[in-house]
């Protein structure tokens, strides 16, 4: 054998390290992947994180409960009146508070709204990366309306911090009731018009099926949940397994696929949003009257109108307010059902009103391992498509 022809053979058993990310847009965020090459195809893919890191865990343990909730905004920044909720609901139940059926039922169309408004981003980013511009335009057209009911309700189109502890942080607009009527009802003939645009679309289809797959039994081992659990065929959504806010009061289905690939993750998110939709319409139907919070004066403010008239009502104002909410001593965690999946936060209180312990349980943190697991065996050109149907926010990663 001549040299040549040795070296050539030496050649063909090398891989190539390659580096995607931090700065690669379709990685969504400053994500890097060591990926080891044989070829075009993927042999081992390593995760690297930590480009974002931004201490909001360690924050929140030295502020008051109520300053967390702005906190709790900035981490899945597509998803902030979820964030609100999981943290509201552990400080609840060390509170002890009961939360009104009208507060609980703003809670879930302002939750489900923040599911549509992050699956638009979601579809229209993933469609981008693998090639489909149109889409991404008509998904940030529907976002637009999501963002400006955001506005009317709470001033602030992204970083809303809607629901507090005890309750939601304004009552209903007739405004913001019309505008979300108007979208349920426009909303529904958009969701078909993506469908036709890359349902049945040859090339979408040669992009995304039989990629990325993931059984079952693998989905469950590698911590997936939301969406790409459901994909695999693993029938859990917290929203129906331990309702929360209400949610035993609403009929909605829960999509689930058996192939787990980023086909059929597509299909479960697209239909998503029809029962976000579903829920938020029949929120609206049966919207209770009554308190947005509740009457407990350990958590909620008096009426702005009894300031000028009450004593008591100015004491009890300036003491919510400079003191913030004491917590009992003990510890918990309640789960719900993000765009992502599970998001929840573990809370320990010393009994102060600043919490000892704040951790987050961050679905695309949880995901990522799995994520990079499904790229083994895959071209270098469906990497990009595998990190799309993950839909990972690095705000929740690295905090």
């Amino acid at each position: 054998m001549s040299v040549t022809e040795q070296g050539l053979l030496e050649r063909d058993k090398d891989t190539m390290t390659l580096n995607m990310g931090p700065q690669h847009p379709s990685t969504h965020g400053v994500f890097r992947v060591i990926l080891e090459m044989d070829g075009e195809v993927v042999k081992t893919a390593e995760p690297e994180i930590g480009y974002l890191h931004t201490g909001i865990e360690k924050t929140c343990e030295n502020k008051k409960y109520v300053h967390v909730i702005p906190m709790t905004d900035r981490l899945d920044y597509l998803n902030p009146p979820g964030n609100n909720l999981a943290f509201c609901l552990s400080t609840e139940k060390l509170l002890g508070v009961e939360i009104p059926d009208r507060a609980n039922a703003l809670r879930v169309i302002m939750c489900e709204l923040s599911r549509i408004a992050s699956h638009l981003v979601w579809l229209g980013t993933h469609a981008l990366d693998i090639g489909a511009m149109t889409v991404f335009l008509y998904c940030w057209r529907e976002r637009e309306m999501i963002m400006d009911l955001n506005e009317e309700i709470s001033g602030v189109r992204m970083m809303t911090s809607y629901i507090r502890v005890g309750g939601v942080a304004r009552d209903a607009t007739r405004p913001w009731l019309d505008g979300i009527r108007d979208f349920i009802d426009y909303f529904p003939a958009k969701v078909d018009e993506y469908e036709r645009l890359l349902t049945k679309n040859p090339i979408w289809i040669d992009r995304t099926e039989g990629i990325g797959a993931f059984t079952r039994e693998e989905a469950i081992n590698w911590s997936l949940s939301g969406p790409a659990l459901r994909a695999s065929g693993v029938n859990w959504d917290i929203r129906k397994s331990r309702p929360y806010s209400g949610y035993d009061n609403y009929n909605f289905d829960v999509p689930v696929l058996k192939n787990g690939d980023i086909y059929d993750r597509y299909r479960v998110r697209v239909e998503e949003m029809r029962q976000s939709r579903s829920i938020i319409k029949q929120a609206m139907e049966k919207l209770p009257t009554g308190d947005y919070k509740t009457p407990d004066n350990k958590v909620s403010l008096p009426p702005r109108e009894t300031l000028h008239t009450s004593m008591e009502a100015l004491i009890h104002h300036f003491k919510l307010v400079s003191e913030g909410i004491s917590v009992p001593k003990g510890e918990t965690y309640v789960p719900i059902e993000g765009a992502r999946g599970e998001v929840g936060f573990y809370i320990v209180s010393d009994g102060t009103n600043v919490p000892y312990r704040v951790k987050l349980r961050a679905p695309s943190f949880m995901a990522i391992p799995g994520m990079c697991k499904m790229m083994e065996g895959c071209y270098i050109a469906d990497v990009v498509g595998i990190i799309g149907s993950i839909d990972i926010v690095m705000g929740e990663v690295d905090r």
